[in-house]
């Protein structure tokens, strides 16, 4: 007999689970290896004097359960190759359902060119739909239970996750469902299930989850699928369903009359109350106002939507894909030992692809060092871009004390403009050049203008705020004080900072 593999399924339960022509291999293994030995049908092989070993040492022997797993593939093939015959390994439950070492082995067979047979058993999953009562075309999903994350759970389906060996496993799964899931949502804890005598099935809140005894190679979780507001209120398919409710025809009248530009003003505003929020070190404000935010891009996104321009998702991918190109050193085999280096990463890939859209808007004339710098942005933050990118094609000052020199002759020759009303288009152009210069010179000094012009704003509210507060206490409005008297509490409030 040539060298081989032959895996079968024991059933997620009981001896009455194994099949007559499973049983039948078994009976005729010289030596049957099993993943593990806890198993309820494996009394069976003991009262028929069975040969068998199993791999349960492996698992004190691993760090991990993907090294355990891993481990006893190649010791299956390691044996095959060696003795030159067909190697029997019966796994729990069906071996092409939650069995990553089965998995593991028909790679490594096809490689080595040994060949592999699969028979199945009864799975838990059969006992599942059965003891717990819900049909799996309503929808359904099976989790592993050992690499749980968030961004695979979706409430609208009934989800089994498998794989909770003991309170470990089943802390690390409450830690994840909690992340979408309220702490009271009740859940169900299966032990053994089909199992005589051995079989419990729990409902429980979730935060109990890890509080309970009994997990073992048997023991799953059920979230029964639901539309509960409390659980998809928490998901970003239910935005975009809500944000496109608001926009149907039943929908609100005010949001279905809106376009792009009746909105336009929305997204900058939203956007500086989100920096306000930021100014303020206020997490709880941030938090919804990068929700107004955010529904800004929902709203345009859905418009296109309409037109069957682009979707919220095609926004989505586009975001993703640029993350993943911009980030070589992360996703690529690029290396990027700094924040610096991955900025010159990220700039070098998104210069090449501005010169490729424009070879391919405009032919061979090569794009404007300039060229990227949006529109609209404010005046401050606008300057400082041009002005890096400038600066980056080597056209700069080479010394601060240029740049201040350069403000002071703005200055200059905006005050020789400023008693002539006949000037006012010039003055307005000097006092630009000004504005300019200054912005240079924050530049130079790596001081974002628009932060520190921000900080001078609010500075000047506090003080004035101080100013008016005073003018309460004494009885008094501004018409009754002079500039002497409050430059008195301006210095006051100066001196309190």
């Amino acid at each position: 007999m040539s060298a081989s593999i032959t895996v079968v399924g024991l059933g997620s339960g009981n001896e009455d689970q194994i099949s007559l022509g499973i049983w039948k291999r078994l009976s005729h293994a010289e030596t049957i290896y099993l993943r593990t030995r806890h198993h309820p049908a494996v009394h069976l092989l003991d009262e028929h004097h069975l040969r068998y070993e199993s791999f349960d040492g492996m698992y004190e022997q691993s760090a991990s359960f993907p090294e355990v797993y891993e481990n006893i593939a190649r010791e299956l093939v390691r044996m095959a190759e060696k003795d030159g015959k067909e190697i029997v390994y019966a796994v729990p439950g069906h071996p092409m359902v939650a069995e990553k070492s089965v998995l593991l082995l028909k790679d490594l067979c096809a490689d080595r060119g040994l060949e592999l047979h699969i028979h199945g058993g009864e799975s838990f999953l059969d006992q599942a739909f059965l003891r717990l009562g819900f049909d799996p075309i309503e929808g359904f999903q099976l989790l592993d239970g050992t690499s749980l994350e968030r961004a695979q759970l979706q409430p609208a389906l009934h989800t089994l996750i498998a794989q909770v060996y003991d309170t470990n496993v089943a802390s690390d799964v409450k830690l994840t469902l909690m992340e979408l899931y309220p702490d009271e949502y009740p859940v169900v804890v299966a032990h053994a299930l089909g199992v005589d005598g051995q079989e419990q099935i729990l409902r429980i809140p979730l935060h109990d989850l890890d509080r309970l005894d009994g997990y073992g190679n048997l023991s799953l979780v059920w979230i029964p699928g639901t539309d509960a507001e409390t659980v998809t209120n928490r998901t970003f398919s239910r935005l975009e369903e809500i944000v496109r409710i608001l926009r149907s025809p039943g929908g609100c009248p005010w949001d279905r009359e809106q376009t792009h530009r009746s909105i336009r003003k929305n997204l900058i505003e939203e956007t500086y109350e989100v920096l306000e929020t930021i100014d303020d070190d206020d997490p709880v404000a941030m938090c919804e106002e990068l929700g107004d935010l955010l529904l800004q891009v929902m709203l345009h996104s859905q418009m296109e939507a309409e037109t069957g321009i682009f979707s919220v998702w095609d926004v989505v991918e586009t975001l993703n894909r640029k993350l993943i190109r911009r980030h070589p050193h992360v996703f690529g085999d690029r290396s990027a030992d700094s924040a610096e280096a991955a900025v010159e990463n990220w700039e070098e890939i998104k210069a090449r692809e501005k010169r490729d859209r424009s070879a391919e808007e405009s032919g061979p004339a090569p794009a404007s060092v300039l060229a990227g710098v949006p529109r609209d942005l404010p005046g401050l933050m606008k300057a400082l871009k041009i002005q890096k990118k400038a600066a980056q094609a080597g056209f700069d000052w080479e010394h601060p004390e240029d740049v201040a020199d350069k403000i002071i002759e703005e200055l200059k020759e905006f005050m020789e403009l400023a008693d002539d009303s006949v000037m006012e288009q010039r003055r307005r152009e000097e006092m630009g050049d000004l504005l300019f210069a200054v912005v240079n010179l924050a530049r130079y000094f790596k001081i974002d203008p628009e932060e520190a012009l921000a900080l001078t704003i609010r500075k000047f509210i506090r003080r004035f705020s101080y100013i008016e507060e005073q003018l309460r206490i004494k009885g008094k409005d501004f018409g009754q004080t002079d500039l002497l008297e409050m430059e008195q509490w301006w210095q006051n409030a100066k001196q309190k900072e």
